[in-house]
C-alpha cells in the first residue's frame, strides 16, 4: 500500500510542477504589459520602464518563474499589479464563494444522477427507462448559462423566490449565503447530473449481467437485494472516474457561471484579472484551480483501492 501511495504522490507532483510550467509559459508568451495596462497607452515610456522594474517585469523569465514556484511552496503569492493587494486575499476572498459553490453543485449532481441512474438501471428497457434517458440527453444539450438564466426568469423574476445574483457574503449568515448559492448550483449541476446518470445506469447494467450476480439471485437473492449488496460497488469504479473529472469541470465552470449571477468568485477575479493584465494574479489562480484537479484526481485513485482492493494488487 506504501508503494502504491508514494508512486501516487510523485506522479501528483510532476503533474503539479508540469502544470506550473504551462501556466507560465503560456502566460509569458501573451501580448501585453502590466504596466502600460495600468498606467496607459498614453503613458511615458520612462514611467512604464519605472513601473515594470518596480513589478519585477523586466527579469528574466527564468527568474520570475523561480520565484513564483519559491511564493507558491512559502505561501507568499506576491501582490496584486491591479488592487496592491496581496493575491492570497483575493484569492481567499473568492475561493470562499467559488468552493461551497462547487461542493453544493457536486452534491446535488451525485444526489440526482444516482438516484435516476440506479432507478434507470434497475427498470432497464421500461417506459421509466426510456423516459430517463430521454430526459437526461437533454439535460446534456442544454449549456448550464443557459439554463442559468431560465432559473433567474423563473425563480428569480416571476416567483421572485431568489435573488437574480450577488452574494451578501458570509458574514450575513449561513442561511443567506447558501441561498444565494441554490440557483447557481443548480445551473452547474444540471448538465453534469445528466452525464453521471447515464454512465451510472450503463455501469450498473453491465455488472449485472455478471456471472457473480446471477450466483447471487440463484442462491435466493431478490433482484434489489443483489443490486444494492453487489452490483453497486462493483459499479463504482466509472462511476467515481467520471465524479472526479465532473468535480474538476464544475470548479472550473464557475467561470462562466459567476458571471451571469454576479458572484465574486474566483471565475469573475480570473476574468477581471485578465481585462487588467493582472498575471500574477491570474497565474495564482490557474495554479490553484490546476492543483485542485490533480489533487481530486489523486483522492479518486486513493477511493479505486477503497471501492476494489484488487486494484491496489496491480498497481504494486
Amino acid at each position: 500500500m506504501s508503494v502504491f501511495l508514494l508512486r501516487r504522490f510523485v506522479t501528483f507532483l510532476a503533474t503539479l510542477l508540469g502544470a506550473s510550467l504551462v501556466i507560465f509559459l503560456v502566460l509569458e508568451i501573451l501580448p501585453g504589459n502590466a504596466a502600460l495596462t495600468i498606467l496607459g497607452p498614453d503613458a511615458p515610456r520612462s514611467a512604464i520602464e519605472a513601473l515594470s522594474h518596480k513589478l519585477g517585469l523586466d527579469q528574466p523569465p527564468w527568474q520570475r518563474y523561480l520565484e513564483w514556484v519559491g511564493g507558491l511552496l512559502t505561501g507568499h503569492l506576491g501582490t496584486s499589479y491591479a488592487y496592491s493587494t496581496p493575491v492570497s486575499e483575493l484569492i481567499a476572498g473568492a475561493a470562499a464563494v467559488s468552493l461551497p459553490l462547487a461542493v453544493m453543485a457536486m452534491v446535488l449532481t451525485t444526489t440526482i444522477a444516482l438516484l435516476l441512474g440506479v432507478f434507470a438501471a434497475a427498470r432497464h428497457n421500461t417506459l421509466a427507462d426510456t423516459a430517463l434517458m430521454g430526459i437526461s440527453q437533454i439535460g446534456i444539450a442544454i449549456p448550464n448559462f443557459w439554463f442559468a438564466i431560465l432559473l433567474i426568469l423563473l425563480f428569480a423574476v416571476q416567483l421572485h423566490w431568489f435573488a437574480a445574483g450577488g452574494f451578501p457574503g458570509w458574514a450575513s449568515g449561513p442561511f443567506a449565503a447558501l441561498r444565494a448559492l441554490i440557483l447557481p448550483a443548480l445551473a452547474l449541476a444540471v448538465v453534469q447530473a445528466a452525464i453521471l446518470a447515464r454512465v451510472t445506469r450503463s455501469s450498473i447494467i453491465e455488472v449485472m449481467r455478471e456471472d457473480f450476480v446471477r450466483t447471487a439471485r440463484a442462491k435466493g437473492l431478490t433482484k434489489r437485494q443483489a443490486l444494492w449488496r453487489h452490483v453497486l460497488r462493483n459499479a463504482m469504479i466509472p462511476v467515481v472516474t467520471i465524479m472526479g473529472l465532473q468535480f474538476a469541470n464544475l470548479i472550473a465552470g464557475t467561470v462562466v457561471i459567476e458571471n451571469v449571477f454576479y458572484l465574486p468568485g474566483l471565475g469573475r477575479l480570473i476574468f477581471q484579472a485578465i481585462n487588467n493584465r493582472d498575471t500574477i494574479v491570474v497565474r495564482d489562480c490557474v495554479m490553484l484551480l490546476a492543483t485542485m484537479v490533480v489533487a481530486v484526481n489523486f483522492i479518486v485513485d486513493l477511493v479505486y483501492v477503497v471501492i476494489d482492493p484488487r486494484l491496489k494488487a496491480h498497481q504494486l
